[in-house]
């Protein structure tokens, strides 16, 4: 049985050095696992040596295979291998190759050497399929590679650095920590302390800030991002106080525990979000736009200010209002993308209401610039810069997974659903611009939001490289 070849080739706009480096980075493996699929990395990832492995779990619906992978002919610079030691395929081979063009451009190139199981039957079975999978897999891949090292080249001159992540295990939060690793900063969680404690773990809670803050002496920058969820069931009382404090006293915990160090971090990153703003039709709105109404614009409002205590110390203060941030894995996007793949997507009440989104990607990158950029504090917009009604998000995104989304659902419907939080996050409108990101000169990898679609599903067939997919005896 001949072994199916694939390859993918792409120009990527680093050194061959920098393009090894940070595929050796942990974080690497999982900013390369593509959002629409159920991989989870249980052992590895922690470097590129001859002999070292990689222990995955493959998930589709109900069932499970584990894959294990040893990396081989590590190359630093140049490139490495992995090898199949157990999976789905009968044989897998996958090389990395990084050949320099110049001193600060690089061709990318993955070849894949596989045989698929069950002989003659599972290749007329599996042949078209596993290529185009392939296909989508690496077309995301070379693209979030190219990106993540547009970003790396912006500050690869300044130091590398040491910061300290609340919500670190969160649907933005872990996207992000891997993001820092894959640039080359260290990342220290701060978890919710429990009642296994471990030294080693800096943990905290909003009753009493951090709990061991010694641990985080010598620390650069603190992201916090910890808060109970506002999209989680309805907003009963205590729903709305559980909210509230999270946000206003877990921050000024986290903010005194950060004053008694001897060496407090130069910058806090303290997330707030877009509902700040309250609904407001039409009106299109900046980082100087006023306050708005309701509960979102007070929690937001109080979230801030007591993040902005810092500032009296010394200490850079920035916070990112939160746009909708979109990807499969969580948020918004992970709740509408079930109905819309059976066809059942809608409009939500009248449809104009304005929907101020951002890619994961994107929202994450721009997160490392207000760490980086010493001219960004304050509030600052993490938005597209293309917002969208609901009818043209219902509508570009039917297009993108190929469904009819003839569905509505009445504004009076999702108040009846979900009370007071339908009326501020599904039916309030909020045209949001991202100027401060702009003004501080931040590339959007995203600023459309069909591109954005398109590349967390998997669903282009745009690419930056070229592939070759052939059905040949393997030389080697």
């Amino acid at each position: 049985m001949n072994d199916q070849i694939f390859e993918k080739t792409s120009p990527i706009g680093a050194s061959a050095q920098d393009l090894y480096a940070w595929h050796s980075r942990p974080g690497a493996f999982l900013r390369l696992s593509p959002p629409w699929q159920q991989v989870r990395l249980l052992a590895g990832s922690t470097g590129l040596r001859d002999g070292s492995r990689v222990v995955l779990e493959l998930k589709s619906g109900p069932f499970r295979k584990i894959w294990k992978a040893e990396h081989r002919n590590v190359r630093p610079g140049l490139g490495f291998q992995d090898i199949q030691l157990d999976g789905p395929f009968d044989r897998w081979e996958h090389t990395h190759d990084f050949s320099p063009i110049d001193d600060t451009s690089s061709e990318l190139r993955d070849r894949i050497s596989y045989r698929l199981p069950a002989g003659t039957v599972g290749n007329l079975a599996g042949r078209n399929f596993v290529r185009d999978q392939l296909e989508r897999v690496f077309a995301y891949r070379h693209r979030t590679t190219a990106g993540d090292l547009r970003l790396f080249a912006r500050f690869r001159d300044l130091p590398r650095l040491k910061i300290a992540v609340t919500g670190s295990t969160g649907f933005i939060g872990s996207a992000f920590t891997h993001l820092l690793t894959t640039q080359g900063h260290k990342v220290l969680p701060i978890a919710r302390a429990t009642s296994v404690q471990n030294p080693n773990l800096v943990t905290w809670n909003t009753a009493d800030g951090i709990l061991n803050p010694q641990s985080l002496e010598g620390v650069d920058a603190v992201v916090h991002l910890a808060g109970e969820s506002v999209s989680e069931g309805r907003w009963s009382r205590t729903k709305k106080n559980r909210i509230r404090t999270s946000r206003e006293k877990g921050t000024a915990r986290l903010v005194a525990s950060l004053l008694e160090l001897n060496e407090p971090p130069k910058v806090l990153v303290s997330a707030s979000a877009i509902g700040f703003y309250g609904n407001r039709q039409d009106e299109i709105l900046n980082e100087h736009s006023s306050r708005g109404s309701g509960f979102l614009a007070e929690i937001a409002d109080e979230w801030e200010s007591a993040s902005q205590v810092a500032s009296k110390a010394g200490i850079r203060v920035v916070n990112p209002r939160f746009g909708v941030v979109l990807s499969p894995t969580g948020g918004a996007l992970a709740k509408m993308l079930p109905l819309f793949q059976i066809g059942a997507g809608g409009v939500l009440g009248s449809g104009k209401q304005w929907v101020s989104w951002i890619s994961l990607d994107d929202a994450i990158s721009a997160l490392l610039q207000t760490i980086m950029s010493p001219d960004l504090r304050g509030p600052v917009n993490l938005t597209a810069p293309k917002p969208v009604d609901n009818q043209d998000l219902t509508k570009v995104l039917a297009k993108v997974v190929r469904r009819p989304a003839l569905a509505r659902v009445p504004s009076l419907a999702a108040r009846v659903a979900f009370g007071e939080m339908a009326e501020e996050m599904l039916l309030a409108s909020t045209r949001v611009m991202p100027e401060s990101l702009a003004d501080d000169g931040f590339e959007f990898r995203h600023p459309e939001l069909e591109t954005a679609l398109r590349h967390l599903l998997g669903r282009t067939a745009l690419s930056t490289g070229s592939t070759r997919a052939t059905a040949e005896q393997d030389p080697r």
